[in-house]
């Protein structure tokens, strides 16, 4: 197993987020910020719609870049932290429509499908741990938008930039980590996978909208 990716994968998102608060703290209405902020998940999204072959993702992924390339050639946008705020909101509401789709009767909850291809004994108690656990991300989710928006309107730029680009990946890893203490004390009888383990199941996902 390539262990080595996902430390990789962390590594580099821990860098862009930093990249990213100091274009917001420092050149915030630079056209060619919004270019640098949003380009690398445009190409990421783009890379991961290719690998799986997804041809309406990779329309979409084009669609933007040519938006993302007039903008910037026209100077930008008027309001650029608005537009962050917009992102950031929109990735979070994204997320939480994509896990909370799964929990509708008849489909299979997101987080169950991913430990399913995971765990060679998947268990009933499993099942109905992960169904929970896929509520608790939508939930998750959720409060990220509320805190988001709730700083843009009441707070300093600086205090939202730190929380839009630091503070929510580390939040999401310390979800990860929360949640795996949890189970470990609450649910030792459980299989117990590897990060890279769960990093493969997670890149060999359907593609949106396919998940059942």
């Amino acid at each position: 197993m390539r262990s080595w990716r996902p430390l990789a994968a962390a590594a580099a998102l821990l860098a862009y987020a930093l990249g990213a608060y100091l274009l917001m703290v420092h050149a915030p209405a630079h056209p060619w910020s919004v270019a640098v902020l949003v380009g690398p998940l445009l190409g990421a999204a783009a890379l991961d719609a290719l690998r799986r072959r997804h041809r309406p993702m990779l329309a979409g992924c084009a669609a933007a870049t040519l938006a993302l390339a007039l903008l910037v050639a026209h100077g930008g946008v008027p309001d650029l932290q608005r537009l962050y705020v917009l992102q950031h909101a929109g990735v979070h509401l994204a997320l939480a429509g994509t896990f909370a789709a799964t929990l509708r009767p008849g489909r299979t909850p997101l987080v169950t499908r991913l430990a399913q291809r995971v765990h060679l004994h998947f268990t009933a108690a499993m099942a109905a741990y992960t169904r929970r656990l896929t509520a608790a991300w939508v939930v998750y989710f959720v409060a990220m938008v509320g805190v988001s928006v709730t700083l843009y309107a009441c707070a300093p730029w600086r205090w939202w930039s730190l929380f839009g680009n630091l503070l929510t990946p580390l939040a999401a890893a310390a979800f990860f980590v929360v949640e795996y203490g949890w189970r470990c004390r609450r649910h030792p009888e459980f299989e117990r996978a590897s990060l890279g383990a769960a990093w493969q199941a997670w890149r060999a996902r359907p593609p949106s909208g396919a998940v059942r």
